[in-house]
């Protein structure tokens, strides 16, 4: 993967960080992506958590409705990638408590 580090992509995370609610994230990224973006992307967290669970990928197949492939994409980031699905799983788990 390319290198996405740079002034444009550090404006645009550092203005997501700013966000403070559910509400006004719905309206920045309603605004920014494609309605079929955002679904992707949350498409993608939600196999991150059954992951996380323990769930099989058939499970997660059928649950989901996505391919076993999309599954292993998600499963190799959250091993493998740059930490970003496991801080953010983590930091669920500790609100949740």
């Amino acid at each position: 993967m390319k290198d996405i580090k740079n002034e444009s992509t550090d404006r645009l995370f550092a203005s997501i960080a700013r966000l403070n609610s559910v509400e006004e994230c719905y309206a920045f990224f309603e605004d920014l992506c494609t309605i079929k973006e955002i679904q992707d992307m949350a498409q993608r967290f939600d196999i991150a958590v059954l992951l996380d669970e323990g769930q099989s990928y058939q499970q997660i197949a059928g649950s989901v409705g996505v391919s076993t492939a999309t599954i292993c994409r998600v499963n190799r980031c959250l091993e493998y990638g740059a930490g970003g699905y496991r801080d953010a799983l983590d930091k669920m788990k500790e609100e949740d408590r």
